[in-house]
């Protein structure tokens, strides 16, 4: 999910970022790494992504891979959990791990004057993780845990049986009970597996902001991954989308209903993209100001909170949204989402309407660059994405560039209100399933 953020948080970015002066390292090794050089404070924040993540995962091994990222923060060498975390508190680093459905994410953020000592902790912990009995069995544990909560959570079914439908066969449609089936049969040998398959030289993107020069930048790269596999497992072919239009019901015992609703997206880097954007923060991206909020929200009291968004992950592309009502209010709620899908087709944007998108977009509540793992992690972010570094220049120029004409064409285009599918989750009144 981190992915997804990054790339939304992208169109938030103040113009007082074209000043970032990124450059491009590469060390003797063959490493590259994005760097801006931040001299005023003594540390440095390092962000790391490999492409890939839980979609990596084999088709009898779901969740190895989010299960072996969870064990790179328990230990290394002779270092157990409890002495890791205490070695990181010693030498004032802080670091983390994470996965999703297309990468492995990890930050660190190091004092200078501890840079070494630090870095060495955190190859060690990349490269040779403990997996020991003690901790595999407790993580497992919270693991399946947290699975299992999951499996009561209307929300997470929701968007358990929206992938499931849409991506059948693919890892981005693996079900909840698959992923618990399977955790309880991993192995540590499994995470051995997954850590060769995911953590690899050929999928590698870094950042690195602060208080350091691009002369020292190529060796700290080689130290860091010098010892990394050169290749991964091979990345999944893309995810054919395979839902058409209508609802499906899945019954629990709650007080309330949760919709998703869902159809094709389109591609971060196409270039109707920015009309999309635009035209997707007057739908439902933004907040209480976007239309579907004003329909269902405002002028019914239908839902305490409804939205919209553009989802461009490595291998699909979605259009999707939420929104959450009482039961007897859901198929209500529904309608009104077609509704205004179908009227934003049929119509576009008004003037007033991009005004207010273009305002918004290029500069309230902007991302701000405050802090050197914020901009680490944005930067990092853009990779993934597949961003030169001139975007930062260019992204205000480009929302701004958008005509109603624009908005209109790929409205008309892009949005699908007969092929928006509802996954509703609840027990909902006087909805069928179609």
């Amino acid at each position: 999910m981190r992915h997804l953020l990054i790339v939304l948080s992208l169109f938030m970015a103040l113009p007082a970022t074209a000043q970032t002066d990124v450059k491009t390292v590469t060390s003797e090794g063959g490493i590259t790494a994005w760097v801006v050089e931040e001299p005023y404070i003594p540390f440095i924040a390092i962000d790391i992504a490999f492409r890939g993540g839980n979609a990596l995962d084999n088709e009898d091994k779901y969740g190895a891979v989010e299960f072996m990222v969870s064990m790179l923060e328990e230990g290394t060498g002779d270092l157990d959990a409890v002495a890791f975390s205490n070695e990181q508190k010693r030498l004032g680093a802080r670091f983390g791990f994470g996965s999703n459905r297309d990468s492995v994410e990890i930050s660190a953020q190091v004092l200078n004057e501890n840079r070494t000592e630090s870095l060495d902790l955190l190859r060690r912990a990349i490269v040779e993780p403990r997996f020991d009995e003690v901790a595999f069995a407790r993580v497992k544990g919270q693991l399946e845990s947290s699975f299992r909560s999951d499996l009561e959570d209307p929300g997470t079914i929701a968007g358990a049986t929206m992938n499931m439908l849409a991506f059948p066969k693919h890892p981005y449609g693996e079900p909840l009970e698959g992923r618990l089936a399977q955790l309880q049969a991993l192995t540590a040998d499994d995470l051995r597996t997954a850590h060769k398959n995911a953590l690899a030289k050929d999928r590698l993107l870094i950042s690195i902001v602060g208080d350091i020069t691009e002369q020292e930048v190529g060796p700290l790269l080689d130290t860091l991954f010098a010892d990394l596999p050169e290749a991964g497992a091979p990345l999944p072919p893309e995810a054919d989308y395979r839902l058409e239009g209508g609802k499906t019901v899945v019954e629990i015992d709650n007080p309330q209903s949760i919709a998703l609703f869902m159809h094709e997206g389109i591609a971060f880097d196409d270039p109707d993209f920015f009309p999309a954007f635009v035209m997707n923060y007057v739908l439902g991206g933004g907040g209480l100001t976007s239309r579907l909020s004003t329909e269902i929200r405002e002028k019914r009291g239908l839902t305490y909170g409804v939205g919209s968004y553009l989802a461009s992950y490595d291998l699909a592309d979605v259009y999707a949204g939420q929104v959450a009502s009482a039961n007897e209010d859901i198929a209500q709620a529904i309608e009104l989402v077609k509704s205004e899908w179908a009227r934003m087709a049929d119509g576009g944007l008004t003037e007033d309407e991009l005004q207010a998108a273009q305002r918004y977009i290029t500069g309230s509540y902007p991302l701000r660059f405050d802090g050197n793992g914020r901009i680490a992690g944005v930067l990092t972010g853009m990779q993934l994405n597949e961003l030169p570094i001139s975007y930062i220049q260019t992204r205000n120029e480009r929302v701004n560039a958008v005509t109603l004409d624009d908005v209109g064409r790929v409205a008309a285009k892009l949005l699908q209100p007969e092929n928006l599918h509802f996954v509703v989750v609840g027990d909902p009144i006087g909805l069928s399933t179609q």
